[in-house]
């Protein structure tokens, strides 16, 4: 059964694990896809990965108003429509304590992952279908606080407000905009959180973040996906406002 067939689908953080997994699966399931990212070589190895005409690419900078306005009206004068709008775009800065941290990549978090959230929202959701579907990724991180991730930690707390706010003021439309938090996921961002942690054995870190999720291990790409399609589907029809925690239970901890 194809849950998305025709639906077309705007992915940020393109190039990423997550949106490579979710866009994969999306494509299997009917949909077409353009991926939004800011490095276009990774964007191309993407691309040429999922082999399919139903997917297209548009480079941009997040944080850039224009550039949201410019994915926007590609993906319009491509495919005709937006259905579903994967808000996914996010970096991690880097591991220090507030009295430590460095305000121009705080700065820089912010200006990504939250300015380019709801930047995101801002340009996007009004030119959706009525009836549509938005999901925003926040993390674990947006739900307990993680020493040593101050900014990365505050911009996902905020990402969850303005998720609840466009759950309210879209409903009107019936689209729906919930938040998925993943807990720690095997791919790079996670290698370089692991290395800032511990830079001569990165797997010590690795080892230390296992322990604390009762499954015993991280997430792959593809169970977050498989997440992103529930909520993308019109299986979570009358869902919306919601935290989606994936997890393998480290928020019981």
């Amino acid at each position: 059964m194809e849950k998305l067939k025709n639906k077309v689908v705007i992915i940020t953080g393109g190039a990423g694990g997550i949106s490579l997994a979710t866009a994969k699966l999306f494509l299997e399931e009917g949909a077409k896809i353009m991926l939004v990212d800011l490095d276009e070589s990774e964007l191309k190895k993407s691309v040429q990965s999922l082999n399919s005409d139903k997917v297209t690419y548009c480079v941009a900078d997040v944080s850039n108003s224009k550039d949201h306005m410019n994915y926007v009206n590609q993906t319009l004068e491509k495919f005709g429509k937006i259905d579903i709008f994967f808000n996914n775009a996010g970096i991690e800065g880097e591991f220090k304590p507030i009295s430590e941290y460095p305000e121009e990549v705080f700065d820089k978090v912010i200006s990504v992952n939250l300015k380019g959230v709801w930047l995101g929202c801002h340009h996007v959701i009004p030119k959706m279908e009525k009836g549509g579907s938005v999901m925003i990724t926040s993390s674990v991180a947006g739900l307990k606080g993680f020493k040593g991730l101050g900014a990365y930690v505050a911009s996902k707390h905020a990402v969850i407000g303005i998720m609840r706010v466009a759950a309210l003021e879209f409903a009107d439309r019936k689209i729906r905009v919930n938040s998925i938090h993943p807990g720690p996921v095997n791919n790079r961002m996670m290698r370089s959180i692991e290395k800032q942690i511990s830079p001569d054995k990165p797997t010590v870190a690795k080892q230390g973040f296992e322990g604390s999720i009762p499954f015993e291990r991280y997430a792959e790409s593809q169970e977050i996906a498989n997440m992103a399609l529930f909520l993308a589907s019109d299986e979570s029809s009358y869902v919306t406002g919601t935290t989606q925690v994936v997890d393998g239970g480290m928020m019981l901890s």
